[in-house]
């Protein structure tokens, strides 16, 4: 009877820890990283949170968004970013999540970079609420993905320049040198590729709309991959291209002007006035198109990012057994830790 009394008032006990575990669990698990010390060179700084007004021209700063789909490849992609660097301690990471994850993305990142300077920043979808319009892919239509409209916003004051990194990609350069790139009072920098096909970005019902595309006209715009882009956020805040941007998310859901996610906005918006980054900054589209995700080739020239844009993802490839050639330059950037590792007695 006592027995059974005991195991009875233990069940509601029992059940909270197979929930915590359950929970715990939602998010991979990943090796502790080395931790990256300053060349001589470097001076000596330190950035706090606390200090939200102070700007900082040695600090290098960098966004990018955290997701448990995505996680994988963000802690990959940090990662390279510490190896390469001359300067690691001197990098900021702003994290932007969603609240539901936030506390355990940020365990997460504090057990496997803990030296790593970061802070997480919650993002309040209700923002892009009735904004986004279903697209060609539907990882696109995420509210994250919209996310790096708003990091003036997000962002404190000081934060000045930001770069801004999709999850899907690695540096295999010192990030010191995108840092430096002379903005030339443009608001962003980021490669482009004048050789592709703009028109293909939006649809027919913009082109034959004579007030829509007066948008373009008497530009020369270029499409960019907003995947990689250094951005002035003192220029954008004072411009209010948020706004601006919205009001093209706006367009899209009454008229149906393009197929792809967040880039159409900015292509709207900036292409023509972007200051151009060497290629070598954006190897983009090794995850293939959006529809099959199927192996890509590196474009010619020298190589100091290599970014998987496109359906196919290097880790799920893996995963699956069917890697590409070029998704083994990932994998010595993928600190996960295999199920088997977490049960083995060595």
């Amino acid at each position: 009877m006592t027995l059974k009394f005991k195991l009875h008032s233990l069940l509601p006990l029992i059940f909270l820890l197979i929930v915590t575990v359950a929970t715990s669990t939602d998010l991979p698990l990943f090796r502790e990283a080395p931790a990256f010390r300053n060349g001589r060179e470097c001076p000596k700084t330190a950035w706090s949170s606390l200090h939200k007004r102070a700007h900082n021209p040695s600090i290098i700063h960098i966004a990018m968004t955290l997701d448990s789909t995505y996680l994988r490849g963000s802690v990959a992609g940090v990662f390279s970013v510490l190896q390469h660097a001359t300067c690691p301690e001197n990098i900021v990471f702003h994290f932007i999540g969603t609240q539901r994850l936030r506390a355990d993305l940020r365990r997460t990142i504090t057990a496997t970079f803990p030296y790593l300077n970061f802070e997480i920043y919650h993002f309040n979808t209700n923002l892009v609420k009735g904004k986004i319009s279903y697209s060609i892919r539907q990882a696109l239509d995420q509210p994250l993905n919209y996310a790096r409209i708003y990091l003036a916003d997000l962002l404190p004051p000081g934060v000045r320049r930001i770069i801004y990194f999709d999850s899907d990609l690695i540096v295999v350069d010192d990030v010191a040198k995108l840092w430096r790139i002379n903005l030339r009072g443009h608001v962003v920098g980021a490669p482009e590729y004048c050789h592709a096909n703009f028109t293909n970005y939006f649809t027919s019902k913009f082109w034959s709309n004579p007030v829509l595309a007066e948008a373009v006209r008497g530009r020369r715009p270029c499409y960019f991959n907003t995947g990689v882009m250094v951005i002035d956020l003192w220029k954008w805040r004072e411009g209010k291209y948020t706004e601006k941007l919205e009001y093209w998310m706006r367009i899209q859901k009454k008229y149906r002007i393009y197929e792809l996610g967040s880039l159409p906005p900015f292509l709207l918006v900036f292409a023509g006035d972007v200051e151009g980054v060497e290629h070598r900054w954006n190897q983009h589209g090794l995850g293939g198109d959006n529809l099959e995700g199927l192996c890509r080739d590196l474009h010619p020239g020298s190589v100091s990012l290599l970014h998987w844009s496109g359906k196919g993802k290097p880790w799920l490839r893996i995963d699956n057994k069917k890697p590409c050639p070029l998704d083994s330059l990932w994998v010595p950037y993928d600190l996960f830790r295999q199920k088997s590792l977490l049960f083995s007695d060595s």
